[in-house]
């Protein structure tokens, strides 16, 4: 499976006074299998950018294909696209609807034309996958907590047995402990169910820690495009756009002006922690992290 992006434009209220340019000459490649962060400040272009993925939003000009395949071909049918590239979007009371959650995770299998039994199968599989207790599957969605809905709504998505899981902000409005529950249930769902995951987040934290590929996007264009280590070495220009690097790049380019041969690379608390036991206890650096943050290391 794979997406390509060639040269996509985007303009809002075309032709009128109120014409902006939203998504500039974008050229990407979505590999299988990829845990993707996108990241930009407040009107660059990453909301626009996900939303052309499944084909919500047609572009002014420029190509997207689908293994292969124009997805603006007359002939393409964007209703499979969109059952193998799920979004979810950032308030999941957007995606609820029906009058209990197993209904609402069951229409979208419905939709794909699975009977009655197979939907309920995929919605059983589903609501399990995303840890959600049994005594709740015929209550109102509207009666959940905040990270209860987001994982019916990443359910109902997981349901149509997505290739691709798009998250925009999953976690925005979610306490602390809410936060990691839902980026730790995605990060399992990509290891074990092997999809791609694009995860839109305005946490430089949590794209460090979980993502293996960064997309920076400002006005509408892609101004980086490389592993997390390698973005956040460009901290200062970052800033510039209203962005930042995770807290750990900075006390570790602290200490470093300090004197301390620490790892200035390091993104995640794991690789610090591991640098700064090598400086203290005199060993050879290896700047390897543990756990998740292993596979997102330079």
């Amino acid at each position: 499976m794979s997406l390509i992006l060639d040269k996509i434009n985007y303009v809002y209220s075309e032709g009128t006074a109120y014409q902006i340019q939203a998504l500039k000459d974008v050229n990407l490649e979505i590999r299988d299998g990829q845990f993707i962060g996108v990241i930009g400040h407040t009107g660059s272009g990453k909301s626009t950018l996900i939303q052309h993925l499944n084909g919500l939003v047609k572009a002014t000009s420029g190509t997207i294909y689908f293994n292969g395949q124009d997805i603006y071909d007359e002939d393409f049918d964007l209703r499979e696209l969109r059952n193998r590239v799920g979004l979810v979007f950032q308030y999941p009371e957007h995606q609820l609807f029906e009058t209990t959650i197993f209904d609402d995770v069951s229409f979208g299998p419905k939709n794909q034309g699975l009977s009655k039994e197979e939907a309920g199968l995929r919605a059983f599989e589903a609501l399990r996958s995303v840890g959600l207790p049994e005594e709740l599957y015929y209550q109102s969605p509207f009666d959940l907590s905040g990270g209860q809905k987001r994982r019916v709504a990443i359910a109902g998505v997981l349901a149509m047995k997505p290739e691709v899981l798009i998250l925009d902000e999953p976690t925005a409005g979610l306490d602390p402990a809410g936060r990691d529950e839902i980026l730790d249930l995605v990060a399992r769902m990509h290891k074990e169910k092997g999809i791609t995951v694009i995860l839109v987040s305005h946490s430089m934290e949590d794209v460090a820690k979980y993502v293996e590929r960064i997309i920076v996007m400002n006005h509408g264009q892609v101004m980086f495009d490389n592993t997390p280590c390698e973005v956040f070495k460009h901290y200062k220009e970052l800033e510039q756009i209203g962005l930042a690097a995770p807290q750990v790049t900075y006390l570790m380019h602290e200490l470093k002006e300090k004197g301390l041969n620490v790892n200035t690379e390091a993104t995640t608390v794991a690789e610090a922690r591991e640098s700064l036991l090598e400086v203290l206890l005199g060993r050879e650096p290896n700047h390897r992290g543990s756990n998740l943050e292993e596979e997102n290391l330079c």
